[in-house]
């Protein structure tokens, strides 16, 4: 099969093709039992190490109390940096300039500093300037950074899904009359969601990953930082890392993978129907908007 951007492997080309997969699954396959020969060697894989894990004492004192906190930890940044990520990146594409400007510069600043960096201000902060208890104010500076940071990435990421999308949508809109804001709100955002999904998903799986920061700088007790515990108390280092890191990918893996179906779920719901909008249809946009008639108001 041949397309403008892709041509069919020739003969030649599939005896290479084959021939570098031949060689990758070798070098991985010696790779890995590389791995597995020098963790024999070291004692790493005796059955001693592993079996806390099939016990309940190590998941409900440390690894499930870890991940909760994880969770926590990850679903309050997630809440608060998708929303205010997004009121950054919409208004950094205001007509206005005393709108567009300071979000600008909160994006590029936020932007620019290493999300650890954040967190430990955050935590300086939050020790000589409130009453926040030093129990709970690793999670407050975990969650500050991460909000502060992946807020200022996720405005540029809804900045460049609306941008992506053709002129033409905004203009079509604007002729039948509709304002700014009902162009963004019902228009290009809505189309812009499934564009932008994948790039979101991306900085969530980032959050979750980040949090770990908090548990090594701050001692914020999350999973990694309840490993060093559970290690501690087990002598098996290697091994925690290794279940930890599954932990992390199962956790991920399914955030993916939920991004995926709702992907798909909302480009097929979004298909067009064929249906023509009116000029009832725009009158009752204009007036849920400001309570006017068509072609009554002046753009926001």
């Amino acid at each position: 099969m041949t397309s403008v951007l892709y041509d069919a492997p020739g003969p030649r080309a599939k005896r290479r093709n084959v021939i570098l997969s031949v060689v990758f699954v070798a070098v991985l396959a010696l790779v890995l039992w590389w791995v597995y020969k020098t963790m024999d060697d070291k004692g790493q894989l005796e059955w001693a190490l592993w079996k806390p894990f099939t016990q309940s004492e190590a998941w409900t004192t440390y690894l499930l109390p870890g991940l909760a906190d994880t969770l926590k930890a990850a679903a309050l940044s997630m809440v608060i940096a998708l929303p205010l990520g997004a009121v950054l990146g919409i208004a950094r594409m205001s007509d206005h300039r005393w709108v567009r400007v300071p979000a600008a510069v909160v994006v590029e600043f936020f932007r620019s500093i290493p999300v650890l960096l954040l967190m430990l201000f955050a935590n300086e902060f939050f020790a000589r300037s409130t009453d926040v208890s030093s129990a709970d104010r690793p999670l407050y500076a975990v969650v500050t950074g991460l909000v502060l940071y992946n807020a200022s990435v996720l405005a540029e990421v809804v900045r460049a899904g609306i941008l992506s999308l053709p002129k033409g949508q905004s203009e079509a809109a604007q002729a039948i009359g509709l304002r700014k804001s009902q162009v963004m709100t019902n228009i290009l955002l809505p189309q812009a969601v499934t564009a932008m999904l994948p790039a979101i998903v991306s900085q969530l799986v980032v959050i979750v990953k980040d949090t770990a920061l908090g548990g090594v700088m701050l001692g914020f007790t999350e999973l990694l930082n309840s490993r060093g515990t559970l290690a501690a108390n087990y002598a098996n280092v290697i091994p925690s890392f290794i279940v930890v890191a599954i932990i992390f990918i199962v956790l991920n893996f399914i955030l993916t993978s939920f991004a995926s179906w709702l992907e798909g779920r909302l480009r097929r719901s979004k298909r067009s129907t064929g249906a023509v909008l009116g000029v009832e249809d725009v009158d009752d946009l204009n007036a849920a908007e400001v309570g006017g008639t068509f072609g009554t108001g002046a753009e926001k």
